[in-house]
């Protein structure tokens, strides 16, 4: 078994000047995207987990993760910025300042308490002092829903939240009624603002998170599963077409609508 120094030495290895060409070229730039791509290959890994119980493409997937943080770490050492060891010394002070219930005095009955206190010390490090550098510390790199529920749920800390349900309902559909008006107008007018219709659209997805807030869903879960079962629907589509020997292009729009119930709801049409 190679252990986790035989893995420094490896990357080590690699970002030589006799190592691979690739590794040697990097930089903490260069390797932001892959970060990201590994970090989601690592959701899916977690699903199929759970889906299966198969958890060899999780353990090579968190691999992959720590693939890129070892880079980085190796980049930064030869750049005299800091080491791996630095990186885990730092982790390890932060795990345990953040957890004064288990490693001091303080007492956290369930997980809502142990929350409130990381987030209070988060504070008190980051010296957030006022609404602006709670806000602007979320980073901006999330995917714009993670972000835009992140931000709400800060703000609402601070008084910035709907009373009720309805009133966010309302602020929905308050949205949706000012996209169309300058759809409307766009549609009277060659000369129509495209940014603000691009503005009034977004007002409309940040209420949409709201939304998702207050009825206790993950915006980002629910757009997946969206997602997914439309795959799922064309596919189902594509293989009724085939079956009777015709493509999809060749169909007519209701044609395809037709497919489209069929697939929605098998048993009314069978």
């Amino acid at each position: 078994m190679h252990t986790y120094e035989d893995f420094l030495k490896v990357i080590e290895e690699l970002r030589s000047e006799y190592g691979c060409p690739w590794d040697r070229e990097q930089t903490h730039a260069s390797l932001k995207q892959c970060m990201l791509e590994e970090a989601y290959e690592v959701i899916d890994g977690i699903t199929e987990y759970e889906a299966t119980g198969d958890y060899r493409n999780l353990r090579e997937e968190l691999g992959d993760v720590l693939l890129q943080v070892v880079l980085h770490a190796q980049i930064a050492k030869e750049e005299g910025r800091f080491t791996m060891e630095d990186i885990v010394d730092e982790i390890c002070e932060k795990m345990i300042r953040r957890h004064p219930h288990v490693f001091g005095d303080a007492a956290a009955e369930n997980s809502k308490e142990s929350l409130v206190l990381w987030e209070d010390i988060k504070k008190q490090e980051k010296k957030e002092e006022t609404l602006e550098d709670t806000l602007n510390r979320v980073a901006k790199a999330f995917p714009a829903n993670i972000r835009a529920e992140k931000v709400q749920k800060k703000a609402a800390k601070c008084g910035f939240e709907y009373e009720s349900l309805e009133q966010v309902l309302s602020k929905v559909k308050e949205e949706l009624t000012e996209l169309e008006e300058v759809i409307a107008e766009k549609k009277e007018s060659e000369k129509a603002d495209t940014e603000r219709i691009e503005e009034e659209f977004g007002d409309l997805m940040f209420s949409m998170i709201n939304l998702s807030r207050f009825l206790g869903l993950n915006a980002e879960n629910s757009l997946t599963n969206a997602t997914n079962k439309f795959i799922n629907r064309c596919v189902g589509i594509e293989l009724l077409a085939r079956e009777k020997g015709e493509k999809l292009s060749q169909l007519s729009a209701e044609e395809l609508d037709a497919l489209w119930q069929r697939v929605k709801c098998p048993i009314k049409h069978n």
